[in-house]
């Protein structure tokens, strides 16, 4: 911690990539430079960072980059990019050794520790626990999970890939979309249901299978735009056609019910986070109840689940604080 003055941090996603350099102020950090990037236009993380620095190379002390994927072995395939980023490459890429790779849930766990108040929506406000675990969901290009452990002390981010468990119906809806899904992918994760590209596998479900109607002024709609997804969650949420609005429901009772499952899998009495960057941009569906009836529906943990503090994390950028967070304050000296 003591001497580390300035560091560069990393969001890497399926989408964007967000780079930055903070400073570190005692125990504060201040963005002193933001640049976002397609990560789709880049053949790999060094040469996304060769741009990042073009103009000019600061001093750095320490590096750490969230990345959507397994880190193993300081080495991680994306699973929604064709890029393998290895740590040692990126050490003598960048000429240091402080540079470390974290899965991006756990750069985003990281970031919790950097917000205020207003950052975060509650969604549940549970029972106050002085001791118990946290844990993290997080819908985007992809779908990320993280436990934060409660060792007695501090809360220790825990890494995972739940988002690539098998997908579970809860009914016939969902049997038949699972039918349907399995016709297209083989295995089915709950990725594949609860992301930016699951919201459009469930509308395409239910337009060929459900029968569905879709307008033509929609069809027109989603043929120009560069993200379906968005488009489909903006038409449900104006309650502009109906099958976008059956649609964004089920994603999102789905959403909870896998939230409930991890919550369950980590005993996160002290809290579920709900981040990634679907969930602000929908929190008046998440706040309409589904969410939360999916989460609680647990049988004979009803309870135990109803209890649990649920919140919605506002700021799109804790990931990249939490990368920074962890350069600054947890890489070593």
């Amino acid at each position: 911690m003591a001497g580390k003055k300035l560091v560069l941090a990393g969001d890497i996603g399926g989408t964007k990539t967000n780079l930055a350099l903070f400073s570190v102020h005692g125990e504060k950090l201040r963005s002193e430079s933001l640049k976002t990037y397609s990560s789709q236009h880049y053949s790999g993380l060094f040469p996304l960072l060769q741009d990042f620095f073009a103009e000019s190379r600061p001093n750095i002390d320490a590096a750490s980059f969230g990345i959507a994927g397994a880190v193993v072995d300081g080495k991680v395939q994306t699973p929604n990019l064709p890029w393998m980023v290895d740590i040692e490459e990126l050490r003598r890429a960048l000429k240091f050794e402080k540079v470390t790779l974290l899965n991006d849930l756990e750069a985003t766990a990281y970031g919790l520790f950097t917000l205020e108040n207003d950052e975060l929506f509650t969604l549940n406000e549970g029972t106050m626990r002085h001791a118990g675990n946290k844990a993290l969901i997080a819908a985007g290009t992809g779908l990320g999970q993280a436990i934060l452990f409660d060792d007695g002390r501090y809360f220790r981010p825990v890494a995972s890939e739940g988002g690539h468990g098998d997908f579970a119906p809860r009914n016939e809806l969902e049997i038949e979309l699972l039918r349907h899904l399995i016709g297209r992918f083989g295995h089915v994760s709950y990725e594949r249901v609860v992301s930016g590209p699951g919201l459009l596998n469930i509308y395409r479900f239910l337009k060929e299978v459900r029968g569905l109607e879709e307008p033509e002024w929609l069809s027109v709609r989603l043929a120009n735009a560069d993200d379906q997804s968005v488009e489909i969650s903006k038409a449900a949420l104006a309650g502009e056609a109906a099958i976008c609005v059956e649609a964004l429901d089920l994603f999102v009772s789905v959403y909870g019910a896998e939230a409930g499952n991890l919550a369950l899998r980590a005993k996160s009495v002290r809290g579920l986070y709900i981040g990634g960057g679907i969930a602000p941009k929908i929190l008046a569906k998440l706040k309409d109840g589904i969410f939360m009836r999916a989460f609680v529906d647990k049988g004979r943990y009803a309870d135990l689940l109803s209890a649990m503090p649920v919140q919605v994390v506002l700021n799109e950028k804790t990931a990249l604080r939490g990368a920074a967070y962890y350069a600054a304050f947890q890489s070593g000296e």
